[in-house]
């Protein structure tokens, strides 16, 4: 043997097939990136009036307290040479053995060679290091408003998330043994999964959650028995099938949000909340939103309320002959809803007996997580390009919802997706979480404006069919249930809105987990508690401090409250049997339109 014949070994044949592979993804991957749409400066990132912002911030620090900024700028320095040093005397006495870590454990560093390995373990805590000397410098910025420093705390936040070494394949061990252990073959077909998301969103990178295959609509989610009984060009009603020989005389109507699909309620028998309230001997109706196109362009909140809300309400009421209907509004369809009671009181309507709220803000007086992108060089893009497209894009609100949890709903999947080549989950509430839906240019507009910028409900007051509409002219017996980490509708914020709504009969429930969790919480797990007070509904710290724990579910407690405004029991309706017509079976047609932009 010579020197020559000595060099690194050859290639596996399976090695050489997987790199003509990615040599071909990647003709794909460029074809498809050519697709992408035009892209709108003001929705990728603030206006630079905040980057001026925070640099007078930065320089007058430096000018009138130079002391603080050296002292920040000591204190990293300090910290990432001392870790340098300690790092290079270990690997220099031979040992291959990192300092000890003796900082907080961080789920994104679950692999051992995060604390094992000398590489690993040091690019691990010079990230961490930078990360906190990053968070450290914009908490002490000071001459901010509230206002900006959220937004510079919030996309500071969201760099240094970006910046995580887990998110680069140099730098992260699980993918490295994974493409080692399968000579390849895991980052060929993260690449086939990347190149399937961009090809499936037009040149945009949209991670897929869920399995899209595992899921049909009407198949094995939202599989309640019942009727469409009316449909018109915003919604379709669905009554559902009793399953007790006698029913409530007062009915029930579910009004979910617009922005997701209703079906989150009826998952699956054993989560769902439909389901559920047909057990216990109600007649229900739930409405399914259209999900609206650029023909839509020019709907706004008025028609929401008068062809949505009051015609859903006049239907329930013309197919049982009842008079007055318990309504259920979740999330914006709640805000809705407080503005069609609202209004129904200036009228001296009494069609609603009672109505519940699910994770609802009327008082949006603190934007909380939504802070960074409720100001106007956001609101002003949004603008300009719903005037574009006619609709809000489900791309844009999945994208921002998705960034106020980046790592676990960007990050984290795109990384077993793209980095480990796994197959996305077959997970029911994932595959929901991605089957959004657009809304109507001039609706979404007017409630960004009207409602979370100007937060004219809880105000001066907001317009609705003429009538201007406050929070105070809620006045039917209310019942709010809200989550204690909910992270999109607050439940301080929450409580604050019930507390000036006008009626003299409320209730309200506080449950643990999120927006979703927190709603979708059946009896018999005990996962999630939930907490009730006798404290007035006027200060939510209070309330809370003197709240009782309940283990389980809330629904059963909620279930007697609507028992109390429910009326006598009769024989069970069916759908049809008032001689209404049922168009189709639920859950429908409208919830199954997933092909749109």
């Amino acid at each position: 043997m010579t020197t020559s014949d000595i060099g690194p070994p050859a290639a596996s044949q399976q090695m050489t097939e997987n790199l003509a592979k990615v040599e071909a993804l990647s003709q794909r991957l460029i074809a498809a990136l050519a697709q992408k749409r035009a892209p709108n400066p003001a929705l990728e990132g603030p206006g630079s009036d905040l980057y001026l912002k925070a640099g007078a911030a930065a320089l007058k620090d430096w000018m009138t307290n130079p002391a603080k900024v050296f002292e920040t700028q000591v204190g990293y320095w300090a910290q990432a040479m001392t870790h340098y040093l300690e790092a290079t005397q270990a690997l220099a006495k031979g040992t291959l053995s990192p300092p000890e870590d003796t900082g907080p454990k961080d789920r994104r560093f679950t692999n051992p060679l995060w604390d094992s390995h000398p590489y690993f373990n040091f690019v691990k805590q010079q990230y961490l290091i930078a990360a906190n000397a990053m968070e450290d410098a914009v908490t002490k910025l000071e001459g901010l408003t509230e206002t900006d420093r959220r937004r510079v705390n919030y996309f500071t936040r969201q760099i240094i998330d970006m910046m995580a070494p887990t998110n680069f394949l140099a730098t992260n061990p699980d993918a490295l043994e994974r493409a080692v252990a399968t000579e390849g073959e895991s980052l060929v077909r993260g690449m086939e999964n990347l190149v399937r998301d961009i090809e499936a969103n037009s040149g945009d990178l949209i991670v897929t959650l869920a399995d899209p295959t595992a899921f049909v609509v009407g198949d094995n989610l939202g599989t309640a028995e019942g009727s469409v009984v009316f449909r018109n060009r915003l919604f379709e009603l669905i009554q559902y099938a009793p399953r007790t020989e006698t029913v409530y005389k007062t009915p029930i109507i579910i009004f979910p949000p617009w922005i997701n699909k209703f079906y989150i309620l009826d998952l699956k028998p054993q989560n769902s909340l439909i389901r559920w309230i047909v057990d216990q001997g109600f007649t229900l109706f739930v409405v399914s939103w259209k999900n609206p196109d650029a023909s839509y362009a020019d709907v706004g909140m008025d028609d929401f309320v008068q062809d949505g809300y009051l015609t859903a309400i006049n239907e329930v009421k013309a197919i049982t002959g009842e008079k007055k209907v318990n309504a259920v509004g979740y999330c914006i369809a709640g805000t809705t809803l407080g503005l069609t009671l609202a209004l129904l009181d200036k009228r001296k309507d009494r069609s609603i007996n009672s109505a519940t709220f699910f994770t609802t803000l009327t008082d949006f007086s603190d934007q909380g997580e939504f802070t960074a992108f409720l100001q106007d060089d956001f609101v002003d893009g949004i603008e300009r390009q719903v005037q574009q497209d006619g609709v809000l894009s489900r791309y844009f609100m999945a994208r921002t919802f998705s960034f106020l949890r980046s790592t676990d709903l960007i990050y984290q999947p795109a990384i077993r997706a793209y980095m480990l080549g796994e197959a996305p989950p077959a997970f029911d509430l994932l595959y929901w979480n991605g089957d959004g839906t657009n809304l109507p240019g001039k609706m979404a507009i007017e409630y960004l404006r009207g409602l979370c910028q100007e937060d004219r409900f809880a105000g001066k007051g907001f317009a609705v069919l003429g009538e201007t509409v406050r929070l105070s002219g809620v006045k039917v017996p209310l019942c709010a249930i809200a989550c204690e980490t909910d992270h999109i509708a607050p439940w301080t914020a929450s409580f604050r809105g019930v507390a000036q709504m006008g009626s003299k009969d409320k209730t309200f429930i506080l449950t643990q987990s999120g927006h979703i969790a927190g709603i979708v919480n059946p009896p018999g797990k005990d996962k999630y508690g939930h907490y009730t007070s006798e404290a007035p509904i006027e200060d939510p710290e209070i309330w809370k401090s003197v709240a009782a724990f309940h283990r389980g579910s809330w629904w059963p407690r909620w279930g007697d409250w609507l028992t109390t405004h429910s009326g006598r029991r009769i024989p069970a309706r069916h759908p049809g049997d008032s001689g209404h017509p049922v168009l189709c079976a639920a859950p429908g047609t409208y919830v199954r339109e997933t092909n749109l932009p």
